[in-house]
């Protein structure tokens, strides 16, 4: 690649991404905020893991030759 394909690529380039004004840096800590969503979010019912376990023993049951296949995925 000669000079004058270097200074075309890099005209191209700046063309096509251009500069970002402004600041780059974030305004504030998002952190403090996902923590906060994440102790708002309501946990699963506790009846909910009973039924999926429910649900997998009698798949199991159904169909045993699924228990290896199952058991490789644990």
């Amino acid at each position: 690649m000669n000079e004058n394909d270097q200074d075309r690529m890099k005209k191209l380039l700046q063309q096509a991404l251009p500069r970002v004004g402004g600041e780059t840096e974030l305004e504030r800590d998002l952190w403090p905020a996902m923590l906060r969503r994440l102790d708002q979010r309501p946990e699963a019912p506790p009846w909910f893991d009973w039924a999926l376990l429910v649900g997998l023993v009698g798949f199991a049951a159904a169909l045993p030759a699924s228990v290896p296949v199952l058991l490789y995925y644990l």
